[in-house]
């Protein structure tokens, strides 16, 4: 038997983990604590927080296991929402780095491997974080850049 209580969305509270929420599914409005609203639609979870910005939750305890669960779930979209912060194998070092380090503190070596290296599916970039990159590239070492990203510069 379907739980029949109704617990609407309160954007003036701060959820954890079970804390109950209703939301709008494809037939009917469904009601689960938000432990089990992260492992059945992480995605849709992390949108209402971040995006949308209707949902408050616990860091430790909500966001946490949220963005883990992103990882498995779509690691598509997780690689979106982590961009730069997200730890990669980069040559040069022993283990996982966050790309944001190579990014900013060796640009030309970081397009080398991001863009000629063919692990642009491994990090994603915003177009602004691009155009940053690109220009960097262009002023230190203007031959390295290719001329697909130079027109993005025009």
């Amino acid at each position: 038997m379907p739980n029949e209580d109704i617990f609407p969305l309160d954007p003036g509270k701060v959820y954890f983990s079970n804390d109950e929420l209703t939301l709008e599914c494809e037939q009917r409005p469904v009601t689960h604590k938000l432990g089990i609203w992260i492992s059945t639609d992480p995605v849709r979870i992390h949108q209402m927080i971040v995006k949308e910005k209707v949902l408050q939750v616990d860091a430790y305890e909500v966001l946490n296991p949220l963005v883990s669960k992103l990882r498995r779930a779509d690691p598509d979209y997780y690689k979106k929402i982590m961009g730069l912060n997200l730890m990669i194998d980069y040559p040069g070092y022993s283990s996982g780095i966050l790309a944001k380090i190579p990014y900013e503190n060796d640009p030309v070596g970081f397009y080398k491997w991001w863009r000629k290296g063919k692990h642009e599916d491994k990090v994603y970039l915003s177009l602004g974080n691009r155009v940053r990159l690109f220009q960097k590239v262009k002023l230190m070492d203007p031959r390295m850049i290719l001329k697909k990203d130079l027109e993005l510069l025009k």
